[in-house]
C-alpha cells in the first residue's frame, strides 16, 4: 500500500456573481413512497440500485448491508464485521457490493449473492473511508473525512494511494465528472477539490464566500460541478474551465442545510432541504433556473445524507434517519 502525500495547488480567488434571490419554488406532483426497514434505530442510508433493480442499502449503527425488493416490500440482511460501521456501498462494475468501514478503518467487497466479503484494510492515515464512487478505470475513489485524505484502491492489486489535501479539508461528497476528473466537495473549508487521475496532482477551488461549506456535489453534462452549501443555503455552480462561479438561494433559506444531493435523466438538479422538519425535497432546473418544490417524506426524514437517482426506475432514491428508505419518482 502506497501513501501518496501531494502539495495542493491553490487557485486564484474567483469573481462571484451574488447569489440569485429566488421566488418560491414552483410545485410539481412527485410521487414519494418510504419503506420502514424492519431493524429499529438502524440509520439506514445510501441505498443503491443494481441492474435487477434491487436496492441495497447500509445500516450504520447496526453494522449490515440491507436488501429491499421494491416490487414486494421483502426486506434482506447481510452482517458485516464487528464494528464495521457501514456509510456508503455502490454496486461495482462487476455487480459487486462495495462498502465503507467507516469505524473500521477498512472498504469491503460482498458477493451479493452469497454475502462472502473481501476485506480491504486501510493504510496508516484513513481509518474512516467515508463515500465511495468508480472511475471508469476501475479505480475505487473515497473519501476519508476524520482523516483529511482522499483516496483510491485498485481492487485488482489492494493497493491504496492517498492524497492530501491543506489544512483541515474534511473530505466529504465525491463524483466522477464526466471527463473522468474525481471531484471532491472539502467540507470543512470553502473549496472544491479536483485531482488529475493520472498524476493524482490536487487542485484546489476556493468558493469566494470564506463562510462556504460544500457537502455534496454533482457534474451536469457540460462540465459544470454543482455544490450544495450546507452552512450558506445555497446552490452553487462552478465552471472549470473559465474558473468562475455561480450561486443561488435555497427555497428555504440560509438556514435550510441543503444535503443529499442527486442529478437526473433530465439533468435537474435534486437536494434536500435538512434544516426544516420534515425535510424538503427541492428540484433545479439549470435550463430555466427555477426551483421545483419536491414534497417531504412523510416519516419527516430526520436528516437526509445521501441520494441517487436511477434512470430505470426515474426515481431518486434515499434513506432516511426516521429508519425508512424512500423514493422519489421524478420522472
Amino acid at each position: 500500500m502506497r501513501t501518496l502525500l501531494l502539495a495542493a495547488t491553490l487557485l486564484p480567488m474567483i469573481a462571484c456573481a451574488d447569489a440569485q434571490p429566488q421566488d418560491e419554488a414552483v410545485g410539481t406532483d412527485i410521487a414519494m413512497t418510504e419503506w420502514s426497514v424492519p431493524w429499529a434505530a438502524s440509520r439506514p442510508r445510501d441505498p443503491i440500485v443494481d441492474a435487477a433493480g434491487t436496492v441495497w442499502f447500509v445500516g450504520q449503527v447496526s453494522h449490515y448491508i440491507g436488501r429491499l425488493d421494491p416490487a414486494t416490500g421483502e426486506f434482506g440482511r447481510f452482517e458485516l464485521p464487528a464494528g464495521a460501521g457501514p456509510h456508503n456501498v455502490i454496486v461495482g462494475p462487476d455487480g459487486s457490493l462495495w462498502y465503507a468501514g467507516n469505524t473500521a478503518a477498512h472498504i469491503g467487497r460482498m458477493d451479493p449473492a452469497t454475502g462472502q466479503i473481501t476485506r480491504f484494510d486501510m493504510p496508516a492515515g484513513a481509518r474512516d473511508p467515508h463515500t465511495l464512487i468508480f472511475a471508469p478505470t476501475g479505480h475505487l475513489w473515497f473519501t476519508v473525512q476524520g482523516d483529511n485524505q482522499v483516496g483510491r484502491l485498485d481492487p485488482a492489486t489492494g493497493d491504496v494511494d492517498l492524497i492530501t489535501p491543506a489544512g483541515r479539508s474534511r473530505p466529504y461528497g465525491i463524483i466522477i465528472a464526466p471527463d473522468g476528473t474525481p471531484w471532491i466537495a472539502a467540507f470543512g473549508t470553502n473549496k472544491l477539490l479536483s485531482i488529475d487521475p493520472e498524476t493524482l496532482a490536487l487542485t484546489e477551488h476556493a468558493i469566494p464566500r470564506g463562510d462556504a461549506r460544500p457537502r455534496r456535489l454533482v457534474a451536469t453534462s457540460d462540465g459544470a460541478i454543482w455544490y450544495v452549501d450546507y452552512a450558506g443555503g445555497r446552490l452553487g455552480r462552478l465552471d472549470p474551465a473559465s474558473r468562475q462561479f455561480r450561486e443561488w438561494d435555497a427555497p428555504g433559506g440560509t438556514g435550510s442545510r441543503p444535503y443529499a444531493m442527486a442529478l437526473d435523466d433530465s439533468e435537474r438538479i435534486w437536494f434536500f432541504e435538512t434544516g426544516s422538519s420534515p425535510n424538503r425535497l427541492v428540484g433545479f432546473d439549470p435550463e430555466s433556473g427555477a426551483f421545483i418544490a419536491g414534497g417531504a417524506p412523510e416519516s419527516g426524514g430526520g436528516t437526509v445524507r445521501h441520494m441517487v437517482y436511477d434512470e430505470a426506475s426515474g426515481a431518486l432514491w434515499f434513506g432516511t434517519d426516521t429508519n425508512t428508505i424512500g423514493r422519489a419518482v421524478v420522472r
